[in-house]
C-alpha cells in the first residue's frame, strides 16, 4: 500500500466501488444483497467489486484490501454492515483520504440514519452512485476513530451484553432495551475521574462517561449538544453514581428525548480533552467501547476531534433528523 494521502481537494465518487460486505448473517441473505446492489451499479455502468467478510477478526484486513484496490483504481471503498462494520472500514479508509460509501444493515445504524442514507440497501445503492463527496467530522480516543461514540464505563457493559442477548434471542430494538434493563439492575462500579480541557481541571465521579460525535443520537435523547457536533465539537456526558431506580427512571426519560434537564447528568461540549481514570492498583488499561466495538487503552485518554474528515459518498440531509 502506498503512503498515506490527504488530498488538496475533495475527491470524486465516479471510479469503481469496492464493496465490504458483512456476510455474518449467512450465504444466501449476503448474496440477495449483493443482487440487488448489482442490480443499482449496474443500471449506472459503475465497476464494482465485493469483498465479503465471514467474521470480525477478517475485517481489518479485508478493509484494507479495499483500499489498496480503491488507490490503484482510483475508486471508492464502501462499507456495507452495521456502525460497527463501517467504523472499522473507516479506520483503514481515514488515512489515505479515498472517498467513502455506505451500504447501512444494522440495527441502529446511526452514521447513515445521520447523514441521510436510506435503510433500504437498493435505494441506497442508488443513491450512492450519484451522490457527491462531502467530508464529515471524525472523533478519535488515543488515535482510534469513532463516527458515533466512544465511552468507558457501564456504556461498554451495556454493549457487551447487548450483544451476548442478540447471539441468544436475535437482533431486535426490543432485545436490546431489554438487555440494557438487566445491565443497569446490577452493582456497578464507580469511576474516578480527571478531566482536562485546556488548562481546566475537574475530578468527577460516575458510572459511565459517553463522548458523542452523531447529532442524530444526540437528538434523541434530547440534548442540545447535537447542534455542537455540526459546529465541529465533540459531546460528552457523565452519568454520577445513581441507584437502581435513578438509572431506570433516566433510561426511561432518554427512550422519551427528556435527557437534557436530569441533574445526574453533566454534559459539555469540547473539542480536545483528556481524560484520567483512577484505575484499581495492579491496572493498567481501561476498557473503552468505539463504536461498539470494546477496546482496552492505557490512560490517559486523549479524545478529540480528529485532524482528517471522512469523505463520504452522500448528499446533504435535507429533512430533519430521524
Amino acid at each position: 500500500m502506498t503512503a498515506p494521502l490527504f488530498p488538496c481537494e475533495q475527491p470524486s465518487n465516479s471510479g469503481p466501488l469496492f464493496v465490504v460486505l458483512n456476510g455474518a448473517s449467512g450465504r444466501a441473505a449476503t448474496e440477495e444483497r449483493q443482487r440487488l446492489v448489482s442490480e443499482q451499479f449496474n443500471a449506472a455502468g459503475r465497476g464494482h467489486e465485493y469483498l465479503t467478510v465471514k467474521s470480525g477478526r477478517e475485517l481489518p484486513q479485508v478493509a484494507r484490501r479495499a483500499v489498496e484496490l480503491a488507490q490503484r483504481e482510483r475508486g471508492v471503498v464502501v462499507a456495507a454492515g452495521g456502525d460497527g462494520t463501517i467504523n472499522a472500514v473507516a479506520q483503514e479508509v481515514l488515512d489515505y483520504g479515498l472517498p467513502f460509501g455506505v451500504l447501512p444493515q444494522g440495527t441502529f445504524n446511526y452514521f447513515g440514519r445521520a447523514n441521510g442514507i436510506s435503510q433500504d440497501i437498493a435505494t441506497a445503492a442508488r443513491a450512492l452512485v450519484q451522490a457527491p463527496v462531502r467530508p464529515v467530522q471524525v472523533g478519535q480516543v488515543n488515535g482510534h476513530r469513532f463516527l458515533v461514540n466512544a465511552s468507558i464505563g457501564l456504556y461498554p457493559k451495556l454493549l457487551e451484553d447487548r450483544e451476548q442477548w442478540k447471539r441468544q434471542y436475535g437482533r431486535s430494538r426490543l432485545v436490546a432495551l431489554g438487555s440494557a434493563i438487566a445491565t443497569v439492575l446490577r452493582e456497578h462500579r464507580r469511576l474516578n475521574i480527571e478531566l482536562v480541557r485546556g488548562e481546566q481541571i475537574r475530578i468527577i465521579h460516575a458510572t459511565t462517561l459517553f463522548v458523542g460525535n452523531n447529532a442524530l443520537q444526540l437528538k434523541q435523547l434530547g440534548l442540545p449538544e447535537a447542534e455542537r457536533i455540526e459546529q465541529g465539537e465533540l459531546a460528552a456526558l457523565a452519568l454520577h453514581p445513581v441507584s437502581r431506580l435513578t438509572m431506570l427512571w433516566l433510561m426511561l426519560r432518554s427512550a422519551f428525548g427528556k435527557l437534557a434537564d436530569a441533574e445526574e447528568v453533566q454534559r459539555s461540549a469540547f473539542r480536545h480533552m483528556t481524560v484520567e481514570p483512577r484505575l484499581h492498583y495492579g491496572s493498567h488499561r481501561i476498557k473503552v467501547a468505539v463504536d461498539g466495538e470494546i477496546l482496552w487503552l492505557r490512560p490517559p485518554l486523549h479524545f478529540e476531534v480528529a485532524p482528517h474528515p471522512l469523505y463520504l459518498v452522500a448528499a446533504e440531509p435535507t429533512g430533519p433528523l430521524e
